[in-house]
């Protein structure tokens, strides 16, 4: 009985069908703990209970009267305590699942008395080794098991050192699961032994060292997993000897150095991921002629070199990513002939030159990304037709002209097409709107250019200075002065001034980026941990310049905050508008006093007060401005009216509550979630020590 029909709890009684052989209860919505008395029942062969919720401990003396025995499956279900050693009395099992439950404790050590046994999987549960004697003994016993074919003991916290026995067990076995276990140190030479394996998952652990040229003796290996590791060295040539192999998956290491040209002699492969690691120098030609590979992931690695057009050789390609490298050159229009690719992400590269026109031969596309390269002219109208495609970005290139309107392009967002300099469209793309050519009775869509890419800001000089406008009128050339002198990659650059009785202005670069306060409200924008970390390293690097770094006359900003943050094309950020900003004098100690008042919420407590500011003003407001940055909570938030602030909301969270402070967008991926919580804790830290 199964498929999700019955409910409630096992009766007891059940154990009195003694003449009972088979008993599948698997896939229903069964509760309570399993009766003891099932296990008494001496001429049942197959015990089926898997995926229902049954809870509790298993009894001690569960393999004592089950000498018939063969098949165990108590998977998907919530059984907890220790695996009991009298399992492993039913000696004709040969076949033991507990996986997906919540076991703890040792696994048992006498396995070995399981001549039968050909599968088992303990999967997912809580299970540890013996610590001190850096565990793992229990491998020893279960080497004894000859017809042993699949092992499951990934997602337990296992811990230790793979030990070099690894490489006893028979050729019987063929799949190992040991990922997730938080192993550490290098994988054994031995486990070349391993003749008869074909599938060997270790990804997720903490192995480091390099991968074991003994693993090109692997013959039947198909599949390798020893992704998200600390593997370092180069990728061994050995690895081509493996001629069966359909799956590699290096990705998430240390690996450095090229990837081995030889890896294209292995055409049973099906899937290559290599990417996030230090790979250089280009991609070697003979993938390329990988025709049944399916899925290539190379990115984030420092590959170099332009694209081949020998690409159109992988008819099959289904997902191909080759994001954050340093390729460059033109993307080859042989890429059109990739009828069953899916996914395409080239974003982070330096290609160049014009989107291919054959990208719209790609019928069966459904994400494509090119963002962040120097891709230039329009977005080929081709395009229109894919209309499997539900996630573009062509964002911070060099694209322009006009939008495509049909097929996708109905739904693409401005974030889509963001940063570059000269697309016209619809206005819900915040771009200018396309003007139409009607000469000789043609109409054709360009985008309005303007000859001097800058705008003109007019400074809050009126309000700033308002109550010392005499005053005011006297300094403001003397301070226009000193800001035009200055010279920083993060602060804006002050082209000329407009100064008369009645108007004071500053003419400035223009940011096509816009502002943080933008990137973080809008919800058209988004920016990862990395990029705002990089926008408060500029501000910071801005700020140490303007205090110490430029003259002996330090600048003291005065109103840090999101909207004076600018962002030029490659999102470098700009410190701007110094309408309110003061001249100290000499020594970096140097204090005033001042009427003019910054933004609330940013202002130092001596600032707000006393009117006192120094260089420490800007410091607490920069602290208060990084928490902002990755809260998304402004300090002047309904939720700070009251006593607490900001700061205080931060600092209570610290540090076992940060997931509550944080923005849930920067945590959203389950991937490196403890690395990235370990990221923000160090940069609140600095935030509040400002």
């Amino acid at each position: 009985m199964w498929a999700f029909i019955l409910a409630g709890e096992i009766p007891t009684e059940m154990g009195n069908l003694q003449n009972l052989d088979y008993l599948a209860l698997n896939s229903n919505n069964l509760t309570g703990s399993i009766p003891p008395t099932i296990f008494n029942i001496s001429t049942i062969t197959r015990i089926t209970l898997a995926q229902n919720h049954f809870t509790g401990h298993l009894p001690s003396t569960i393999g004592h009267s089950l000498p018939n025995m063969d098949w165990l499956s108590l998977a998907k279900n919530k059984l907890s305590g220790t695996i009991p050693n009298s399992i492993t009395n039913a000696s004709k099992l040969s076949v033991l699942d507990l996986s997906y439950n919540s076991f703890s404790g040792l696994i048992p050590s006498t396995f070995g008395n399981l001549r039968f046994l050909g599968q088992l999987n303990l999967a997912f549960n809580h299970l540890t080794t013996e610590s001190s004697t850096g565990g793992w003994s229990f491998l020893s016993s279960l080497t004894s098991c000859r017809m042993l074919a699949f092992l499951g003991l990934g997602s337990n916290p296992l811990r230790g050192i793979l030990p070099p026995l690894i490489g006893n067990f028979s050729e019987s076995l063929q799949k190992i699961f040991a990922h997730d276990c938080k192993i550490r140190g290098s994988i054994p030479q031995e486990i070349g032994n391993l003749h008869g394996v074909i599938l060997l998952s270790l990804f997720n652990n903490d192995l480091d060292g390099t991968i074991p040229a003994s693993m090109g003796t692997l013959k039947t290996l198909q599949v390798l997993y020893l992704d998200a590791n600390n593997l370092q060295g180069y990728i061994p040539s050995d690895l081509c000897r493996l001629e069966r192999l359909t799956g590699l998956f290096l990705n998430e290491n240390k690996l450095f150095g090229h990837i081995p040209q030889c890896l294209g002699s292995l055409t049973s492969l099906r899937t290559l991921f290599l990417s996030s690691n230090t790979l250089t120098s280009s991609i070697p030609s003979s993938l390329w002629s990988l025709e049944y590979i399916l899925y290539v992931n190379l990115s984030t690695n420092s590959l170099s070199g332009p694209l081949s057009s020998n690409i159109q050789n992988l008819k099959v390609l289904i997902e191909l990513d080759l994001s954050r490298n340093q390729l460059s050159g033109d993307i080859p229009v042989s890429i059109g002939g990739l009828k069953d690719l899916v996914t395409l992400s080239l974003a982070r590269n330096q290609f160049y030159g014009p989107i291919p026109e054959s990208f719209g031969s790609l019928i069966m596309l459904e994400s494509l990304d090119l963002s962040s390269n120097n891709l230039s002219g329009e977005i080929p109208k081709s395009m229109e037709v894919l209309s499997y495609l539900k996630q573009l970005n062509v964002s911070h290139n060099r694209l322009e002209g006009g939008i495509p309107v049909k097929g996708p392009f109905r739904n693409i967002s401005a974030r889509s097409i963001f940063g570059n300099y000269a697309l016209c469209g619809p206005p819900r793309l915040q771009v200018p709107p396309c003007k139409e050519d009607n000469s000789n009775g043609s109409k054709k869509a360009t985008v309005l250019k303007y000859t001097l890419p800058l705008i003109i800001s007019s400074i809050l000089i009126t309000i700033v200075f308002n109550l010392q406008l005499e005053r005011a009128f006297r300094s403001f050339a003397s301070e226009c002065e000193v800001l035009r002198n200055v010279r920083h990659r993060n602060l804006i650059k002050i082209i000329s001034s407009c100064c008369n009785t009645h108007f004071k202005a500053l003419v400035l670069e223009f940011m096509p980026n816009g502002s943080l306060e933008k990137w973080l409200y809008s919800h058209n924008y988004f920016l990862d941990i990395l990029e705002r970390l990089n926008i408060m390293i500029d501000v910071g690097s801005a700020l140490e310049y303007l205090h110490q770094g430029h003259s002996s006359t330090p600048v003291v900003h005065c109103d840090l905050k999101p909207s004076n943050i600018l962002l030029d094309e490659n999102m470098v950020a700009r410190v701007s508008d110094f309408g309110i900003s003061k001249l100290l004098g000499d020594g970096e100690d140097s204090v005033t006093q001042t009427m003019t008042m910054a933004t609330i919420g940013y202002m130092a407590p001596e600032y707000g007060s006393e009117g006192i500011i120094s260089t420490k003003c800007d410091v607490y407001s920069y602290g208060v401005l990084v928490m902002e940055t990755f809260t998304r909570k402004k300090p002047t938030d309904e939720m700070f009216t009251g006593e607490i602030s900001l700061r205080d909301w931060v600092k209570e969270s610290l540090p076992h509550a940060l997931i509550d402070v944080v923005d849930a967008n920067l945590v959203r991926e389950e991937q490196a979630f403890s690395a990235k919580m370990d990221c923000l804790l160090s940069i609140m830290h600095l935030a509040l020590d400002c």
